[in-house]
């Protein structure tokens, strides 16, 4: 399993907001900036995020994009699974996988299982808050 650009992408843009929660609307050249990130590149995120009610954006003067919620609310495997679409790691795990003809009798899949759910359940136990403690 691989977390992508996308979702690291995602989840440093999401703390820098939360690290700066004071100061109110940011906008994403400022974020960009301290984080060292392609603009471009979380103006293409930035609208999932939004869209899902983890950020609350602003246009025009004075314009940027704070967080919803307070970092406590934020758990990493919910940003990582918006941000990558899944967290399996196998193609028949995955949110939109076909019943697999092999399930009855493939002799990998419980471990398959397990981990996706061992991975799932370490991201769902670290919130926002967690990291910037």
């Amino acid at each position: 399993m691989l977390i992508s650009t996308r979702g690291r992408y995602a989840l440093r843009v999401l703390l820098d907001l939360a690290e700066n929660q004071t100061d109110g609307y940011i906008p994403m050249k400022t974020v960009a900036q301290r984080q060292n990130l392609s603009l471009k590149y979380i103006e293409r995120i930035m609208p999932v995020l939004s869209k899902n009610e983890y950020v609350v954006g602003v246009h025009g003067k004075g314009g940027g994009y704070r967080l919803a919620m307070k970092p406590e609310n934020y758990r990493v495997g919910d940003i990582l699974r918006l941000a990558e679409g899944d967290l399996a790691p196998v193609a028949c795990l995955g949110c939109d996988a076909k019943d697999c003809d092999r399930a009855d009798i493939c002799k990998t899949l419980p471990m398959w299982r397990d981990f996706h759910n061992m991975v799932n359940d370490y991201f769902d136990g670290i919130t926002l808050a967690d990291l910037l403690s």
